[in-house]
């Protein structure tokens, strides 16, 4: 019950790691403020939380819209009577998301909108309710291509999400002596409806399966482990920092299945 009385919020928590996150923190204690664009997958979340003995609110909007983030905000608060942590997970990948050649101006227009800034404007909509509150934490999900160059070229995607880590650090900085915290943690491929979809083709797993020390996707629950500790007390000391969960990626030469 690490995260007792705590009130969290969650974007992209209608599936994948927002889900699993949303499950996890619910289970530590808290009360969760899931909030997503799919209505239809949100409510499933939330009733699964409450069937279970959590509390949970649904919050419904495009993260993409100043006017609707803030209206998103202000329900969260209200239905829990404030917010300590904000977990900015949302985030899309377009098919046609390439090399900086081949993506479509459309494609890298809406792929930093949905994955950057989103997150810029949750972070000013909801910063002012952490400083209401004294203290807070703000997690964002960047990715591993936050921190190493991708053997499959996604130009938008890894430029989002390294703008996600970039916005981590100077909040971090910006409010440390205001006891808001703010932390990046940078999954790899992680076994998400999306991934999975996408990693079905099993060319597609072929030639990515080498890039895994652990041969294995990760599964959204682990990821949520991370948001957890991070978002809890005792990660009181930890701000500005990104964190890898990735089984060993960004740690490794590229291996092959010849390696034992």
């Amino acid at each position: 019950m690490r995260l007792k009385d705590k009130r969290v919020f969650i974007t992209g928590a209608g599936g994948g790691i927002g889900r699993a996150t949303a499950q996890k923190c619910a289970t530590e204690g808290a009360a969760v403020l899931c909030a997503d664009l799919n209505e239809e997958a949100v409510l499933a979340a939330v009733d699964a939380i409450r069937a279970d003995g959590g509390r949970a609110e649904a919050i419904i909007g495009d993260l993409t819209r100043a006017a609707e983030v803030e209206a998103m905000f202000a329900q969260a608060a209200e239905a829990f009577g404030g917010l300590d942590v904000i977990f900015n997970n949302a985030g899309i990948c377009a098919a046609d998301d390439a090399g900086p050649v081949e993506t479509p101006l459309a494609t890298w227009e809406q792929t930093i909108a949905a994955n950057l800034t989103s997150v810029f404007l949750c972070c000013k909509a909801g910063i002012p309710y952490l400083e209401r509150a004294g203290r807070g934490v703000i997690i964002n999900n960047a990715s591993i291509v936050a921190l190493v160059g991708s053997a499959f070229p996604q130009i938008a995607y890894t430029a989002a999400k390294g703008g996600v880590l970039a916005m981590t650090r100077e909040i971090a900085m910006t409010y440390a002596r205001r006891q808001i915290r703010a932390v990046a943690i940078c999954p790899g491929p992680t076994a998400t409806p999306l991934v999975q979809a996408f990693m079905a083709d099993d060319e597609a797993w072929r030639l990515r399966r080498p890039y895994m020390p652990m041969g294995r996707l990760a599964q959204p629950g682990e990821i949520a482990n991370l948001v957890a500790f991070l978002a809890s007390d005792e990660a009181s000391y930890i701000t500005g920092a990104a964190y890898p969960v990735d089984g060993g990626i960004t740690g490794a030469y590229v291996i092959d299945d010849r390696m034992p």
